[in-house]
């Protein structure tokens, strides 16, 4: 893979070439999470708007020379992963009073959230590095998609995770065939006895807080919104965040457009947390490290106390010129129906959690009425249909007769 050039401590900095199988810094340990370095000049002789205009891939895999696979590794059977629609807002945006409102549904992928962008790279370098087996810790979604890519190429998936997953994203991991350990304890809990099981057993590890290729998976969704805007990306880009592997993501896209020469400017990235469990947020406000936080709140796939990936999250946030918010769970409830409402688009918890965040910043002035904005939605609403009734209610009983129907309030 002529085109990837090495990694990147981003704790000492220090560089140093490509192994397939590297996880973390040789110098900083497990702390030392790896960025990806690429040769960009050697990309922008494949990679340009012309060549994207005549893909007629549309999956992820349209962006490949972004990606640290093998140029011999065979994907063409893989889940179709990306390429999810850019709705832009016909009445939200309005209500909020911006200059344009772009929501990015990704729910609508295989598995019904983000995280398949990452398990497809995970699950293609596990095929090539010879592995029959794949694991990870999750608090459902990573799990899911991880299973799922998995059942379709053929591999064994182990998934570790916490008791309070919601039975939706559990379902989906024991349809796929995986072998499931629900873990008596916290995001963190789980975390720790998957890596000692991998470590044990030599398993691939797909957990992205230290897996550098699973943030070259998830960046694909920004890659998708500058291309899907004409290379023009919105004034802000808003993102619901837990590990910090997404963000880290999403900001690493564009930056690598910007880098082709693709895009003329890096978005401002918007981090959102639920206040129930909001690291990121707290150590923004009162300027210092993270510490270890409760994982007290509805949005489950962004409930994380002890995030693995601080470094290229906090980033994605400062060198964007972005900003950190938190919002309420009762917040959150009420965007799931505010969305669905007005756009059709049905998220779970943590996957509207974004919109949420963006309607505050919106009421706090961070977010100007002249500036243009896209919330990615990272999940569905049918993986958590336990917190949709919550927010939408039950509806009311009639009998079957129209008189009855008047009488019901119903309409």
């Amino acid at each position: 893979m002529k085109r990837v050039i090495g990694y990147r401590c981003t704790i000492c900095g220090k560089e140093f070439p490509f192994e397939p199988e590297r996880m973390t810094c040789p110098h900083c340990g497990e702390k030392g999470i790896l960025d990806i370095l690429y040769d960009y000049d050697e990309i922008k002789k494949t990679l340009t708007r012309e060549a994207l205009r005549n893909n007629r891939d549309n999956s992820m895999w349209r962006y490949r020379d972004l990606m640290p696979v093998d140029e011999r590794t065979d994907v063409s059977g893989f889940l179709r992963i990306g390429w999810t629609p850019l709705y832009e807002s016909r009445q939200l945006g309005r209500e909020l009073g911006l200059k344009r409102l772009y929501v990015k549904d990704d729910g609508l992928n295989p598995t019904a959230s983000l995280k398949d962008r990452a398990s497809g790279v995970a699950v293609a370098k596990a095929i090539e590095l010879g592995y029959d087996t794949i694991a990870c810790s999750s608090t459902g979604n990573a799990a899911s998609s991880c299973a799922g890519s998995a059942a379709r190429m053929g591999l064994k998936a182990v998934i570790f995770v916490p008791e309070r997953a919601p039975e939706g994203k559990v379902a989906q991991l024991m349809i796929f065939g995986a072998k499931v350990v629900s873990v008596h304890g916290d995001y963190k809990a789980t975390f720790d006895l998957s890596k000692a099981a991998i470590e044990k057993y030599g398993w691939y590890n797909r957990n992205a807080g230290i897996n550098p290729v699973m943030t070259e998976g998830k960046k694909t969704v920004s890659l998708e919104i500058a291309e899907q805007l004409g290379f023009e990306p919105t004034d802000w880009v808003a993102c619901s965040v837990g590990d910090g592997c997404t963000i880290g993501g999403v900001y690493n896209g564009f930056r690598d457009l910007y880098e082709l020469g693709l895009i003329e400017r890096i978005p401002k990235i918007l981090g959102v947390q639920s206040t129930g469990c909001c690291p990121f947020v707290d150590a923004a406000r009162q300027q210092r490290p993270l510490v270890p936080t409760e994982e007290n709140t509805i949005a489950d796939s962004i409930a994380v106390g002890v995030p693995r990936n601080p470094v290229k999250a906090l980033r994605a946030v400062r060198d964007s010129g972005g900003a950190w918010i938190a919002v309420s769970d009762e917040q959150i409830l009420d965007t799931m129906r505010v969305l669905g409402r007005t756009e059709g688009v049905f998220g779970e918890p943590a996957g509207v959690t974004a919109t949420a965040g963006v309607r505050q910043a919106v009421a706090d002035g961070l977010i100007r009425a002249d500036e243009t904005v896209t919330v990615i939605s990272t999940g569905s609403g049918l993986k958590d249909v336990k917190n949709a009734l919550r927010a939408a209610g039950k509806p009311k009983l009639c009998e079957p007769a129209l008189d009855a129907l008047e009488r019901s309030g119903i309409l």
